[in-house]
């Protein structure tokens, strides 16, 4: 069973780690307009139509967006418009890291503080639940071995940067800046964490028993990317209005292939959460696991990115040297994933 809930886990990793790809085919766009029509399909209509699969017959899911869970609901919200500010600042990431090394830094330091930050934040406000207790020594572990495979990921970037002429990182990342890169990769993984401390606060946003334990984090997911998708569309809508692009809507010859790749990207987007929560389901029997899935996730989420970064040739005319490092990196990353079943 848990083999099978990590498999789930790796498949949404997968799906996420290709949700950029879609993109490339959106026609006559700016950016502002494509990321918030994939928006509403990543963080507003897939994750509806996911937490009514939460709800059991005869219920209804506004059932649990009562006064009894306002507290509840109100942080995992606000959590997630955090998040949404890590979400623009991800894409910054890769406009000057690349896809692999941008994705690399900043899911890894998401993974880590994500992890940690659920239960130290919970245990401020419901010290009695005792929440701290989940970090236990396994899964902290896992964490500073997350912390150490991105550490090597980072080397192997400033091992690029050095090595190759400017000529050659623009052929292979177009604004290529290791250095702001590497801040803004930081700071939309710290802030992107806030994701997991939105879920650790919804956790108990559904119908307990009645729910499928697959579906349970559903709920939680959709008030979370609900409050993302207010930070993205006031930030798209102003950059709409200062970049005089409103007219992106009206373009109706490319209406039905914009929407079908933002859908798209929107899907496979998404996909990595409704597989954290169908995951989490078949790792009841691991306590650790279920604290460490969304690391898990993360670190898998890196290892995909850079499949896609090799395939989209953004390492092409690096060294021998430097690959081996970024290999070792993915490595240790995976090796993370484990740690709290060998411990």
């Amino acid at each position: 069973m848990i083999t099978l809930g990590l498999l789930i886990i790796a498949i949404g990793a997968f799906c996420q780690s290709s949700s950029y790809v879609p993109i490339n085919k959106i026609k006559s766009w700016s950016w502002e307009s494509y990321w918030l029509v994939q928006g509403i399909f990543a963080w507003l209509i897939l994750p509806f139509l996911g937490a009514l699969l939460a709800v059991p017959a005869g219920h209804s899911l506004f059932e649990l967006f009562t006064a009894d869970n306002s507290f509840n609901i109100g942080m995992t919200v606000l959590f997630g418009a955090l998040w949404g500010v890590g979400g623009l600042t991800f894409g910054l990431s890769m406009r000057y890291l690349g896809v692999a090394l941008g994705q690399s830094i900043a899911l890894g330091t998401c993974a880590a503080l994500g992890t940690i930050m659920g239960p130290v934040f919970l245990s401020w406000f419901f010290p009695e639940q005792d929440p701290l207790s989940k970090l236990t020594l396994s899964v902290l572990l896992g964490v500073a071995v997350t912390l150490f495979g991105i550490a090597i990921i980072g080397i192997a970037g400033s091992m690029k940067s050095a090595s190759l002429s400017e000529e050659e990182k623009r052929k292979a990342v177009k604004d290529f800046n290791f250095p702001k890169g590497l801040c803004i990769a930081l700071l939309a993984g710290f802030m992107s964490g806030c994701f997991n401390v939105g879920l650790t606060f919804g956790a108990d946003i559904n119908f307990g028993e009645l729910t499928d334990p697959m579906f349970r984090a559903l709920p939680a997911t959709l008030l979370v990317t609900l409050g993302g998708f207010f930070t993205n569309a006031v930030y798209c809508l102003y950059q709409n209005q200062k970049n005089q692009t409103w007219s992106d809507y009206g373009k109706k010859a490319v209406w039905s292939n914009n929407i079908l790749f933002c859908l798209l990207a929107g899907a496979l987007w998404y996909s990595q959460f409704f597989g954290l929560s169908l995951g989490q389901g078949f790792l009841r029997e691991s306590p650790d696991l279920i604290t460490f899935s969304f690391c898990i996730l993360m670190a898998l989420n890196v290892t995909f990115s850079n499949v896609w970064g090799i395939i989209l040739k953004e390492w092409r005319g690096c060294s021998r040297e430097t690959i081996t490092v970024l290999l070792i990196g993915i490595a240790v990353l995976i090796l993370s994933s484990f740690i709290p079943q060998i411990i």
